[in-house]
């Protein structure tokens, strides 16, 4: 049985991919913070090992985790992932609590790292983006996280560990944070409300959330795979289209506010993962198209509004 350190588990990822570790009888232990509301994974907690603490302070917990003996550890927290938050110093900290963290799990005899970056990582580009491109990140944000891409490497060169870096595109799916653009439109649709937007002709790769937690799982899993991967759904589609579809799904009469937001500065027009790097190291391909990722979360929406009031 795999023996899994997962840090991250309440947030909208860590949450699937819990679900998802749990239904490959893997065991799980889970960093939490005391203030950490564990709404979406409330009802598996029983079947984890839940280790109170802060990964501002891992050190704390340190014998906690030693005495679970993970053998993979699997990095998704992050503080500050919203837009708003994208070129917030405090970011920093982020870069910090990875690196503590790394040298604690080493300590505890865990031989694998799997950390979640960013495809802010790259920059901008008008093309599909492959593992060789350069990196030029825009944002605060993309900087911290290459760099903890950098020197978590680094220090697994140095400790003999396995590291593996997913360069995470858009997510999307059940039990998202209200605050990204497919559950804003979901829930404002929902509501009868007109979501307010860009002009929409951003072309954007979304990856259903299910799909992304088998990746991690097969990474986890594969004990001979290290390196840098993207994970994306390989497609490109435009934010107008999406809404158009979420819409058709809800009411295809209710209005829509293209046109409404302007463009953000350095505003990414084209976001496309190619995943074949990922695809033939593991075998992993996305399973779920976009119109039935689409269908399955307006249906979670429709049913659990009550959580987003």
């Amino acid at each position: 049985m795999l023996r899994i350190l997962l840090a991250g588990a309440t947030g909208f990822v860590g949450s699937h991919v819990t679900r998802y570790l749990l239904a490959r009888n893997c065991d799980i232990a889970v960093l939490m913070r005391s203030q950490s509301n564990p709404w979406r994974i409330v009802d598996v907690l029983s079947r984890l090992h839940v280790i109170r603490g802060d990964l501002a302070e891992v050190s704390t917990i340190a014998d906690d985790i030693c005495a679970f003996a993970p053998d993979v550890t699997v990095h998704l927290a992050w503080s500050g992932v919203g837009n708003r938050y994208r070129n917030d110093p405090q970011q920093v900290t982020n870069l910090y609590s990875s690196l503590s963290l790394l040298d604690v799990i080493h300590a505890a005899g865990c031989r694998s790292w799997v950390g979640l970056g960013s495809q802010a990582e790259y920059g901008i580009y008008n093309h599909a983006i492959s593992e060789e491109m350069s990196t030029n990140p825009v944002t605060v944000y993309g900087v911290t996280k290459f760099c903890t891409c950098l020197l978590t490497q680094r220090l697994c060169d140095l400790y003999d560990m396995r590291f593996v870096w997913l360069r995470l595109f858009s997510a999307y799916g059940p039990a998202d944070d209200s605050g990204w653009m497919i559950p804003y439109v979901i829930l404002a649709l929902l509501r009868g409300e007109r979501p307010r937007l860009t002009r929409g002709e951003q072309r954007w790769d979304y990856l259903f959330v299910e799909d992304v937690a088998k990746a991690i799982y097969r990474v986890a899993a594969k004990s001979d795979l290290q390196g840098i991967f993207n994970l994306g759904s390989g497609e490109a589609h435009t934010v107008c289209s999406i809404v158009e579809r979420i819409r058709k799904l809800i009411d295809p009469d209710l209005p829509l506010g293209f046109g409404e937001v302007p463009y953000r500065p350095n505003q990414i027009m084209h976001l496309q993962a190619d995943i074949s790097r990922l695809r033939e190291a593991t075998g992993w391909a996305p399973q779920v198209g976009l119109d039935e990722g689409l269908q399955r979360t307006v249906d979670w929406y429709r049913e659990n509004r009550g959580c987003y009031a």
